[in-house]
């Protein structure tokens, strides 16, 4: 598989990833004063998991960059 549709992949999983963490975070705000304990969001979790999306957002498109740039050279090195 090319590196660049890995990397395609890891930020199509962030994007799903923060997607999920916002809903959450989301959610906690339209919860009714009297809803239980056990069905509250653990925002701190969901803010965790919004700097994991961000981290594999980051790593991703320097992962695309650099196939970038190999492609480049490859392309300097055949012309």
């Amino acid at each position: 598989m090319e590196i660049s549709a890995i990397a395609l992949q890891g930020l199509q999983a962030a994007d799903q990833q923060l997607d999920k963490a916002a809903a959450s975070i989301a959610s906690a705000a339209s919860l009714s004063p009297d809803t239980a304990p056990a069905d509250a969001v653990d925002l701190s979790a969901e803010m965790i998991a919004l700097l994991a999306a961000k981290n594999a957002f980051a790593a991703n498109l320097a992962t695309l960059k650099v196939a970038d740039d190999v492609q480049k050279s490859a392309i300097d090195l055949i012309a």
